[in-house]
């Protein structure tokens, strides 16, 4: 395999700024393949010898095909708007997801790029129903039933790029083979996104309680299982391996359903606090989070807060769904590996996290007391629509 399998040019990675994209940029480049790392923001570690990082934003098409000179095959990752406030700008969800990624296919066509790997999200499929050992086979979920815009921009965008597959590339350099790979939650040492927003409201004490079935499972995905999956498409895209991956999407995740907040728990724990064992119902966390999305968008052109949960993020975490790995098994070799989060959990306590002895102040009175009267409130504001809605 190596580097023969994967191309015999140069590889660029949009989003190669981010925690999943400078990893991938990294094992590419381990393989012996030339790697540009392309981004608005530089990585936050330091790139290796050898790895170009090229500053660009995928919604300037000039920048896009400047970068993409001799480039054979793209790893498309850059995307905006997955989770917290970030899911709540509409404008720039659209502006990056659906025409940056216009412009990265058109982009291939212009500058003769053979081979894209598009990383989507289990999100194109799931809208909060419930799914078990779901397939390829699913149809996507119909956009104006899409309870967040980036799941929505995420899906118009796979669409895009799997119709690309099979497009003439100018001056005869053949066809731009194409396929889509739709990860669950990403984990790892030193992922950016979600596990120190996490941490931060365990540490702040506001992780108080957990929602939802405690037999829904959902499912998560380690940075390296990630990673050799985005390896594999791009070798599925190649005359030597058929061209089985063209045009396809396969599922990505550890291959270990899960109930979202016991995943957790070995962090909570780990960190040493005490897990929460106050349960409550999922309708109600997800009224909390209607609220708080309508109070962002009223006040957040004053005053951008990070919401506690979006409406979406309540649906991802609370209730059931997960998918076969069957296809990604049998068309791209996909075999994750078994991880814990222990490396997690060093990661963050090397980093001063974890649990210090601290005196019960009156901020603590405060906090404490005003979680209790907010929900208090939700509950009186919910319990008649809940009734409401089981008659």
């Amino acid at each position: 395999e190596g580097a023969a399998g994967m191309a015999t040019g140069t590889v660029l990675i949009t989003g190669g700024g981010g925690y999943f994209g400078f990893r991938l940029g990294c094992a590419v480049y381990e393989k012996g393949v030339d790697v540009i790392l392309f981004d608005v923001v530089e990585p936050t570690q330091a790139v290796p010898e050898g790895v170009k990082f090229v500053q660009g934003d995928v919604r300037r098409r000039s920048e896009v095909e400047e970068a993409l000179r001799d480039v054979t095959c793209v790893f498309h990752i850059a995307s905006y708007g997955m989770s917290g406030r970030e899911q709540l700008n509409r404008k720039l969800i659209e502006d990056v997801n659906v025409k940056g990624t216009e412009n990265v296919i058109q982009a291939c066509k212009t500058m003769g790029v053979s081979s894209l790997v598009y990383t989507s999200t289990y999100n194109v499929i799931f809208g909060g129903q419930i799914i078990e050992n779901g397939n390829e086979s699913l149809p996507y979920l119909p956009l104006h039933l899409h309870p967040d815009h980036y799941s929505r921009t995420k899906a118009l965008a796979e669409m895009k790029v799997l119709e690309a597959n099979g497009a003439e590339l100018r001056n005869g350099k053949g066809v731009l083979r194409t396929c889509a790979l739709r990860p669950a939650g990403i984990y790892g040492p030193g992922e950016q996104r979600h596990l120190p927003r996490i941490v931060s409201y365990i540490e702040r004490g506001l992780f108080k309680f957990v929602y939802g079935d405690p037999h829904s499972l959902v499912e998560f995905v380690h940075v390296d299982n990630l990673v050799q999956a985005h390896i594999l498409a791009s070798e599925a895209l190649k005359a030597s391996k058929g061209h089985v991956a063209a045009g396809q999407a396969y599922f990505i995740s550890d291959g270990r359903p899960v109930n979202n907040f016991e995943f957790f728990r070995p962090l909570v724990e780990g960190l040493g606090y005490k897990f929460p064992t106050f349960r409550l119902p999922l309708s109600l966390v997800y009224f909390f989070a209607f609220l708080t999305e309508t109070a962002h968008f009223l006040i957040g052109h004053v005053y951008n807060f990070q919401p506690l949960l979006t409406r979406t993020e309540v649906y991802k975490t609370g209730v059931t769904h997960y998918f076969s790995m069957e296809k990604a098994s049998k068309e791209l070799g996909y075999k994750p590996q078994q991880f814990n989060l222990n490396e997690v959990i060093e990661w963050f306590r090397s980093r001063g996290c974890g649990a210090k002895p601290r005196p019960y102040t009156r901020n603590c009175l405060l906090r404490d007391g005003g979680l209790v009267l907010l929900l208090i409130a939700l509950l009186v504001s919910w319990f008649p629509c809940a009734v409401t809605f089981s008659l």
